[in-house]
């Protein structure tokens, strides 16, 4: 083989290589165009979201039924109002459905975990989720418990 092939087959190597790494990054922050699937809207309001990121994953039972696709406070009371996209093949989510803004681990990432409820009617595009349960937010947690332990000891 000659000079040319040699430098030819590496520069092939090398661009591959790049473009699986682009691939891999794009897909590790759910940016990947192929991640689009048909979503419906609904909304939750919460007192506190706590860490809560757009493209955070929604969830039921554990399994990924969508993602947060905007977060925005209400000018009126102050509260977040945090819009998810559900996927389309899971449109069968009760009116009662409740919303909560969970931690994966002990300080892992957080996502909105759904319940569903028992209505028969569900949700559909712009609907609002009512029943909701805001962030636990671990420094209100540790500040309570030194302010009680003061109270107690005091």
């Amino acid at each position: 083989m000659n000079r040319n092939a040699v430098d030819l087959w590496v520069g092939l190597f090398v661009v591959a290589g790049i473009a699986a790494l682009t691939m891999l990054a794009l897909r590790v922050g759910n940016l990947s165009a192929a991640n689009t699937t048909d979503t419906y809207k609904v909304t939750a309001k919460f007192g506190n979201i706590g860490g809560l990121n757009v493209k955070a994953p929604v969830t039921m039972a554990g399994v990924r039924i969508g993602r947060v696709s905007r977060i925005e406070i209400d000018r009126e009371d102050y509260s977040a109002v945090v819009e998810l996209a559900v996927e389309r093949r899971y449109d069968n989510l009760p009116q009662d459905t409740s919303a909560a803004i969970l931690t994966s681990g002990l300080l892992g990432a957080q996502y909105v975990g759904l319940e569903p409820g028992g209505d028969e009617t569900y949700l559909k595009e712009g609907d609002r989720i009512l029943i909701t349960q805001s962030a636990v937010v671990l420094e209100q947690l540790i500040g309570q418990m030194l302010f009680s332990k003061a109270q107690g000891d005091g």
